[in-house]
């Protein structure tokens, strides 16, 4: 007997039992996802997460690891015995030494050093737990990206956000349970930052636009009514439900569940995407300006999400490559976000809702301590830095973790980690177990193999939670 045979002649009802769980009303969310609050595998310090991710990598250097003696020595060839075993992108040849031009400070009783650049996140220094000592396992954009959101440098794989919905789905059955807001240009990798690889496709990430149509496509063709667009939708319903009773085919289930959901969209996401309703103070925070394009209304979209129980929110905000000119470069994007992220964490915290969401600011990979475009004499120009993928900085808040603490150190020129090294790995093992999920437990076979987001390794910090 043939599979398909089998699985009619068995009474199995596998189809039937599919599209049940897919199309369970009162959860929005396959069976399997079913956790909630209370987490996966063990009670959850956060619900949902706002993941901001800086495409193009901003400089730790002159954010946030403040390194006195790099600023003393500016200027100086770098000493041989530095760049032992390290690599660099594009630069080679004569090194030289680059310090920060920044001013920075301390601030909050934890006594974070931010630089000037970021004026309004160090009033809420207080809130961040911020690690100076991540290190990734890639050196160029795009298989940094998808390594540090999927945990492995080629495509195919699933993104963090699909792991997080394929654990716990959503607690919101109008609207996708993973949703990504951007603001300029997607990064070297693309769409490939939030698949669901060879998860269900329901874990899809949806983008959202905060301009134009919300989602593409989402509207009914021209001259077509909501009640003509419901009976397509049940006739094509019925079909589906006849192939997937035939075959049992999950992603038959799966397409179901999505066309029902993009009609319920057609009615949930108007109203996410209206600030209308917005007061005067809370847009004023934010910055945000009403059908504007900008990664202050993704923030202020961000708590829209989370207060209406999307599981998973991710902004990407681009041109942070700074190769060249990175003083001006730098100085215009810190402006772009510094007081929309910080608006975002003083709005949660006012709500009651950043005990319960965690959020996570970083990029790809950090920039180095050397100088990129210098003169044939040695003297900086309109210098940048290059791709630094041996020690950067990253920076966590609410859900469940230490505000004020600050862990992991770099060496006086910020080569390399001196004091609690943290893999990539280890930070998704640490966001996945504030969700409530043990990151060695949460797997999906494939091709013969369990595979799980940290891959092989993984370690959680428990020195970063409250």
């Amino acid at each position: 007997m043939d599979r398909r045979a089998f699985f009619q002649n068995s009474g199995l009802g596998l189809g039937a039992a599919a599209l049940g769980t897919l199309l369970n009303e009162s959860t929005g969310a396959m069976a399997f996802c079913k956790g909630g609050a209370s987490g996966l595998h063990h009670a959850a310090s956060a619900k949902s997460i706002v993941y901001l991710h800086m495409i193009g990598a901003p400089s730790q250097l002159d954010l946030f690891d403040p390194k006195p003696e790099l600023v003393r020595r500016d200027n100086e060839v770098c000493p041989p015995s530095l760049l032992e075993g390290r690599r660099f992108a594009f630069i080679g040849g004569e090194l030289r030494l680059s310090g920060s031009t920044q001013k920075f400070k301390q601030h909050g009783q934890s006594g974070h050093s931010i630089s000037n650049l970021m004026p309004n996140l160090a009033k809420v220094a207080d809130e961040l737990c911020l690690v100076h000592s991540l290190h990734t396992e890639e050196i160029n954009h795009a298989p940094a990206q998808l390594f540090l959101h999927t945990g492995f440098g080629r495509g195919g794989r699933p993104s963090i956000g699909s792991w997080v919905t394929y654990g716990l789905g959503s607690e919101n059955s109008d609207l996708p349970a993973y949703v990504v807001l951007q603001s300029g240009p997607a990064g070297g990798a693309g769409a490939s930052m939030m698949s669901s690889g060879f998860l269900p496709s329901v874990h899809q990430g949806v983008s959202f636009r905060s301009s134009g149509d919300s989602v593409l496509y989402l509207s009914n063709p021209e001259g077509h009514s909501n009640g003509s667009r419901r009976r397509v939708l049940d006739a094509v319903r019925s079909l589906n439900e006849a192939h997937l009773e035939d075959v049992g085919d999950p992603e038959i289930a799966t397409r179901i569940n999505q066309y029902e959901l993009a009609y319920r969209m057609q009615s949930s996401v108007p109203e996410l995407m209206d600030l209308g309703g917005e007061s005067s103070d809370t847009m004023e925070l934010y910055g945000a300006k009403p059908g504007k394009s900008s990664f202050a209304n993704n923030c202020l979209l961000a708590r829209r999400l989370v207060e209406r129980g999307v599981r998973f929110v991710e902004l990407y905000d681009s041109d942070w490559d700074h190769h060249n000119n990175l003083d001006d470069r730098l100085a215009s994007k810190c402006k772009d976000i510094d007081q929309s992220t910080t608006a975002l964490i003083l709005d949660l915290k006012q709500r009651g809702l950043l005990e319960s969401t965690l959020v996570v600011w970083g990029s790809e990979f950090g920039r180095t301590p050397l100088a990129q475009g210098v003169d044939g004499n040695g003297n900086k120009t309109s210098g940048g830095r290059d791709h630094h993928k041996d020690a950067f900085t990253v920076w966590l808040a609410g859900g469940g973790i230490r505000g004020g603490h600050s862990y992991g150190r770099t060496d006086e020129f910020g080569f390399g980690i001196t004091e609690d090294p943290v893999h990539v790995h280890d930070l998704n093992a640490t966001v996945l177990h504030l969700l409530g999920i043990d990151h060695e437990r949460l797997t999906y076979k494939y091709q013969g193999r369990e595979f799980r987001l940290t891959d092989v390794s993984g370690k959680v910090h428990k020195a970063w939670f409250a």
